[in-house]
């Protein structure tokens, strides 16, 4: 078994060797050591078990024992989690590589089976975009440079509802670009880096009836305007009011089947009261709204963990709830918390999320999303949802607070593999600890039960009041 990578620096012709974890079959690099092959600054918490990489411009944040690094303040998740030697923290080499090469190294290879690394240090040519509403189209100003020729840029819109404008011999920030708030005509932006082009494709709102793009030298950038009918405005309104409506809500009864989830002191199973607990809320709000109701399981099965968040987006969920039951070696711990999906703040936090995330073994491998880079572009969803995630996780614990006789554990982040990909305001609730068994007791008795209902269902009718209050003024 190889002892090292090799490094190849593909603009000196110099080779290297990078450190990796002895004694395991997968192949883990070392932090450290690759701070030295690429040249960058490094800060290490040893308290905290971080390192920050410092590679040109950019911050590349890692942790000890999680999956997730945070890369100019995205999130990314990796496929298996880091391990911290000392004061070192080994990564999983192909999708950490894979991750820098889509990022801010495009010009990084890396060979698994020959355990080989190409770098070719290469800068940006194209390093942004920003997004334009106006009264009759959308203007695109797409951040360069240097200038490209209009022989180098060809643009065209697809009957799929896609536009598309490929630039030759860009090479994309996607960092960056992933960063653009969307408005106007365009719905999702997704970049896409080639060996000779750069393509970038925008997923439409509604029809454009034309489209122009030019390259402007002051300041250089690609212009480009997606022109809509005047007629469509109001329509477009209408749609947009309408795509913010709290009408469909997911519930998710964590666990189920072969996953009991956690088992109390008493023999209660997680996988029953969250069952319960979702059909409760379910029939409030169905009850007292007119909000559709989505449920990830209705009966006593196992769902893995990538098709919850499947539903949800399929069903057109405008948010999404995951109910668990939590448990402590310590008996006496108790109380509820909600989570919204980052990377974990707290040991607490990451060894929830590490609990809950176990069930990702049971899951079927060849199917599930969560291997390779569609577990990375996954998490690429939750940035957009995470503030309002959070307003969310807020008023859940104020109504749980205030409905049942329990500790306030607070709003807490971690990593929950079952929140990656839910397109929409998304949070996991612990309701209590089965692991006490005083708390267990409570969460056996269908009264307590329905008061933890009736506060979630609180909390939904709050959120959507909130959400939906400017739209009543349009």
């Amino acid at each position: 078994m190889c002892t090292s990578v090799q490094v190849f620096h593909q603009e000196t012709g110099e080779k290297d060797n990078l450190k990796i974890l002895a004694g395991i079959t997968e192949t883990f690099i070392s932090a450290h050591d690759l701070a030295r092959v690429l040249s960058s600054k490094l800060y290490v918490n040893n308290d905290r078990q971080k390192i920050v990489l410092y590679l040109r411009e950019h911050r590349i944040k890692l942790s000890s024992e999680t999956s997730f690094i945070i890369i100019n303040e995205q999130i990314y998740q990796m496929s298996q989690f880091t391990i911290g030697v000392e004061e070192d923290i080994y990564l999983p080499a192909e999708s950490f590589f894979s991750i820098l090469q889509m990022t801010v190294l495009p010009g990084i290879t890396y060979d698994s089976k020959k355990q080989l690394l190409g770098i070719n240090i290469v800068d940006f040519n194209i390093t942004g975009l920003n997004i334009e509403e106006k009264t009759n189209g959308t203007i695109l100003r797409i951040k360069t440079r240097e200038h490209f020729s209009n022989g180098n840029i060809s643009a065209f819109k697809h009957n799929n509802g896609w536009f598309y404008i490929t630039i030759k011999d860009g090479i994309i920030d996607s960092v960056e670009v992933k960063r653009t708030d969307t408005r106007g005509v365009v719905h999702k932006v997704v970049a896409d880096q080639f060996d000779e082009s750069v393509q970038l494709a925008f997923q439409l709102r509604s029809d454009i009836e034309g489209f122009e793009f030019y390259q402007s030298s002051e300041p250089d950038e690609i212009v480009v305007t997606l022109r809509t009918p005047l007629s469509k405005s109001a329509a477009r309104i209408k749609e947009v009011k309408n795509r913010w409506r709290l009408d469909t809500i997911v519930l998710d009864a964590g666990h189920g089947g072969k996953d009991g989830g956690t088992i109390g002191k008493y023999g209660t199973k997680e996988k029953n009261i969250t069952l319960d607990l979702a059909k409760r809320i379910g029939k409030l709000v169905e009850k007292n709204t007119h909000i559709k109701v989505v449920h990830t399981r209705e009966e006593d099965i196992f769902i893995p963990l990538w098709k919850r968040t499947k539903i949800a987006n399929e069903t057109n969920g405008k948010l999404f709830i995951s109910i668990h039951a939590n448990a402590n070696p310590n008996r006496n711990i108790r109380g509820f918390e909600t989570y919204f999906l980052r990377q974990g703040k707290t040991n607490d936090a990451i060894e929830v999320a590490s609990r809950e995330n176990a069930v990702i073994k049971l899951e079927d491998q060849q199917k599930s999303i969560y291997t390779g880079e569609n577990l990375i572009i996954a998490t690429m969803a939750q940035n957009t949802y995470m503030k309002e995630s959070e307003e969310f996780a807020g008023i859940i614990q104020n109504e749980l607070a205030s409905r049942t006789n329990s500790k306030n554990r607070g709003v807490k982040q971690a990593g929950f593999y079952v929140l990656i990909g839910a397109s929409m305001p998304n949070v996991l609730i612990e309701v209590g600890f089965l692991s006490n068994p005083t708390e267990e007791k409570k969460l056996k008795k269908a009264s307590y039960r329905q008061q933890i209902a009736e506060a979630v269902y609180g909390a939904i009718f709050m959120f959507k009041q909130t959400k939906e209050k400017l739209l009543v003024k349009g």
